[in-house]
């Protein structure tokens, strides 16, 4: 994968920087909840700053719908990111026209402008060669540090990359570079853990890992489908029964490539989700009762997976084994997450994971911050799984 980072640029001195973040925070009470992605984007920044830039900040928050929506405005991002950048940030009221190239003009280098949301306007989201324009007349160069918005073709993601000279940020350089590594060009024997509730909203992804990893294995209620489709009785679990000629399609494609699937061959059962409920462990084919529900995997699965990890030297994984956010039904979850840390932390195992249920997942049991790489881009991670070209890094191709 080659791509134009900020090492391909030079004379950036006195020179502004539009730099596409996603500010897309989560607000409450109107101040940021969730600084997560501000401090996402400060090495970028920073790097822009040392080199005597101006920097001036893309962002869209919410869905406006190319109108003003007060609501909706970035501006109460502008202190807590000063606050993270140890350095003032001023605003602009709007990204384009005269508003935008003054508040700009009045930075010195290393300057700081957060400019308001670029979905005010309805030319973003139609990736308007006219709006693209207006926005290139802002700055000298455009850095896309917004991975996860890398999968729209809008006017701050993609259009205006065709207008200036275009570079991936520290940021979207640390994604892309994971990505490469857990798919593009692993280090083989390579594994898959996709898990969640349902394989009809996943069949892209299934389809093209099957043929790029030497094993994949599916959990939660995907896992379900896959076992009824095998004839595997699964009670009243959550399972899409319509789709299992799908399902047999998909295991058949998977042996015809070379991928071993991988399938709980034991089950953690109960009748009710909730914390603390009675549970008990099964062999996948036992019978189960019209009130059963398959919640997690049991420990001989678990076993069986660590064991294919220990074999591996490439991991990336997209959705939980069970209802993790409900314990005892996180127990699957939480032990393959440890043991993927475990070997990642060792130099063991290079161990990529991504979607908001599975940042979650890792971050209960506590090991994210062990992995070799987690993505918190949710679309664009999923869509980069399912083998699509993402229009914001097609731009960025050296």
């Amino acid at each position: 994968m080659t791509f134009r980072t900020l090492d391909d640029a030079s004379d950036l001195a006195g020179k502004t920087a539009l730099v596409r973040v996603d500010f897309n925070v989560p607000m409450e009470g109107g101040k940021v909840a969730d600084d997560t992605r501000l401090r996402a984007a400060l090495p970028t920044i920073q790097r822009l700053r040392d080199a005597g830039a101006r920097v001036a900040l893309l962002a869209h928050f919410d869905r406006p719908k190319g109108k003003v929506v007060p609501e909706m405005s970035l501006k109460p991002v502008v202190q807590p990111l000063s606050d993270l950048l140890g350095a003032p940030v001023r605003f602009a009221d709007d990204c384009v026209g005269d508003t935008a190239k003054s508040a700009v003009a009045e930075l010195d280098a290393g300057g700081v402008i957060l400019l308001e949301n670029v979905r005010f306007h309805a030319g973003e989201e139609t990736n308007d060669p006219a709006f693209a324009a207006q926005l290139a007349e802002v700055g000298d160069l455009y850095v896309n540090d917004a991975f996860s918005a890398a999968h729209r073709a809008h006017a701050s993601t993609e259009g205006l990359a065709r207008l200036l000279s275009a570079y991936a940020g520290e940021s979207m350089r640390r994604e892309l570079e994971a990505l490469d590594a857990a798919l593009g060009n692993p280090v083989k024997p390579v594994i898959g853990i996709v898990g969640g509730a349902k394989v009809s909203t996943k069949l892209d992804l299934l389809k093209n890992l099957v043929g790029k990893l030497d094993r994949l294995a599916i959990g939660g209620g995907m896992a379900n489908t896959f076992l009824f489709a095998q004839g595997v009785d699964v009670g009243g679990s959550l399972a899409e029964r319509d789709m299992a000629d799908t399902a047999r399609e998909i295991l058949a494609e998977a042996e015809a490539k070379g991928c071993e699937i991988l399938l709980p061959i034991d089950l953690v059962v109960a009748t009710e989700v909730k914390p603390g409920a009675e549970a008990r462990t099964v062999n996948a084919g036992d019978a189960l009762s019209d009130e059963d529900k398959i919640l997690d995997a049991g420990p001989g699965s678990v076993a069986r997976l660590t064991a294919a990890i220990d074999a591996s030297k490439t991991l990336i994984w997209n959705g939980p084994l069970g209802v993790f956010e409900v314990p005892p039904f996180d127990a699957a979850t939480v032990a393959v997450a440890k043991h993927v840390a475990g070997r990642a932390k060792a130099g063991a195992l290079t161990a990529v994971g991504g979607g908001g249920d599975t940042v979650a997942a890792l971050n209960h049991a506590g090991v994210a911050d062990d992995m070799t790489f987690v993505s918190t881009a949710g679309g664009a991670f999923l869509e980069w799984m399912e083998g699509k070209a993402l229009p914001g890094v097609e731009a960025l191709r050296a």
